[in-house]
């Protein structure tokens, strides 16, 4: 742990235009009451279903010693006129003052994984050194919290920025102003919000337009909207670097064997080559790999200490995370998908559950939350699951939330199919049919809350 502060009363006053009752210095930064650690500086956002400043006094019982705040508090606190305006303000002091290559990540799949394995790649030489955006912190307030939270002394930052109307990405692409931007892949996700799939690319093409100068742009080669994303990119970066399987991609897996449980491949990275195999399972792992050696290659890090972090990146909760669940015999195998869905994360999801072979006389069975903010294709996309859930081999399926009516009605008689309301009704049908040797897949957009029926089952394995 670093001896200097990650910001000091002074500091923050400077960069906020706040007045400070005291000195004080921090080491962490939160507005999550639940999340405060020693030593961290609370802000006290204002929303609208809750205000941080009814949580002061538990922060300061959890350890915070400083507060950013709009209104008089009992402890040492920045106070500011408006908060979310001062962390933003905060974030815009703390890139401001690191010399770090900065990487940024978007996509409509995929960027919370290739975020993670950029960091564990860039980290496997130096983690002291290392910044990332934790979880899912990606949007207008997450990415100035974790951009905050860099430390002056950082050499490599890696960021998430996520978005679901146009102009979103344009904002917080210019806070975090990356030497590389990458879009992992476009798919129909936050449909509802947008009029085309070529839409949501332009959304994400925004990224590019935070650049640095001399900054690299990395995008999909074998999508459809390739040419699209490189028009975004061609006016802000010096260079554009593709990743993929087709023959002209720059960054290329020129052989690869998926397996039930992760996948090895060859790949060229410019004039290198490199075996490697990824813990995580599936063809969507294939191509977040492929732009996370683009990424890494690209800020000029080691390519086979990124070879060995992708090999050990084997449990990503929320995203593939695998654990077993003692049943009458033996144990069943559960693949946790929970985080969030769209319609291309949920056939890749089924892709992975349909290379599982089940041990003895085991079952697939797929609990399948509904897709949300799919706007007026939502049964469209719900029924045009089917295909993947018959492909896989799902002997059960549990669909969870009314839209998911859609795909019941699309599934061939075979797959038994029983409705659920909610996570707490899927839980309790799971619970009492799950057998030895079975294998399940959970996933489906994070507001349906299949993360508490994942969180129950591995209570229950504990």
């Amino acid at each position: 742990m670093s001896l200097v502060p990650l910001w000091t009363s002074d500091a923050i006053a400077a960069a906020t235009g706040g007045v400070a009752s005291t000195a004080f210095a921090v080491d962490g930064v939160t507005f999550d009451s639940r999340e405060v650690g020693p030593r961290d500086l609370f802000v006290a956002l204002k929303g609208e279903a809750t205000d941080g400043h009814r949580f002061v006094d538990q922060a300061a019982a959890l350890g915070a010693s400083g507060f950013l705040v709009s209104e008089d508090v009992g402890a040492p606190n920045i106070r500011v006129a408006d908060t979310t305006i001062a962390l933003t303000a905060l974030a815009v002091a703390a890139r401001a003052r690191t010399a770090a290559k900065i990487v940024g990540v978007t996509g409509s799949v995929g960027k919370t994984g290739v975020k993670e394995a950029i960091r564990r790649s860039l980290g496997r030489a130096m983690p002291e050194f290392v910044h990332a955006s934790v979880k899912s912190y990606n949007n207008h307030t997450g990415v100035p919290l974790s951009l905050a939270r860099t430390p002056a002394d950082c050499r490599m930052g890696v960021f998430e920025m996520g978005m679901n109307h146009a102009g979103e990405l344009a904002a917080l692409t210019r806070l975090v102003r990356p030497h590389v931007a990458v879009v992992t892949a476009i798919a129909s996700a936050h449909r509802e919000f947008f009029a085309s799939e070529e839409a949501i690319a332009d959304a994400k093409g925004e990224i590019f337009a935070g650049l640095e100068p001399g900054g690299v742009a990395i995008v999909p080669f074998d999508s459809p909207h390739r040419d699209r994303l490189i028009g975004w990119a061609t006016p802000f970066a010096e260079r554009v670097v593709t990743f993929g399987l087709g023959e002209g991609a720059d960054v290329r897996a020129t052989a690869f064997t998926l397996h039930p449980d992760c996948t090895t491949a060859t790949a060229t990275v410019g004039e290198h080559r490199l075996m490697f195999r990824i813990g995580m399972a599936g063809a969507h792992w294939l191509s977040n790999a492929l732009a996370v050696l683009a990424a890494v290659d690209a800020v000029g890090g080691d390519l086979a200490l990124a070879g060995l972090a992708l090999a050990e990146l084997t449990e990503l909760p929320g995203r593939g995370a695998r654990f077993a669940v003692a049943r009458d015999g033996g144990t069943a195998t559960v693949i946790d998908e929970s985080y969030n869905a769209n319609p291309a994360s949920m056939a890749a999801a089924l892709g992975v559950l349909g290379a599982v072979v089940p041990p003895g006389q085991g079952r697939r069975i797929a609990v399948l939350g509904e897709m949300r903010e799919l706007g007026d294709g939502s049964d469209a996309f719900h029924a045009g699951l089917a295909d993947a859930v018959a492909a896989a081999g799902v002997d059960r399926a549990i669909l969870v939330g009314d839209a998911m009516a859609a795909l019941a009605d699309a599934l061939p008689r075979r797959i038994t199919t029983i409705r659920a309301a909610s996570a707490t009704d899927a839980f309790a049908l799971l619970d009492k049919a799950l057998a030895a040797n079975d294998v399940v897949l959970i996933k489906g957009s994070n507001s349906v809350g299949l993360g508490s029926l994942v969180a129950r089952l591995r209570k229950a394995a504990a």
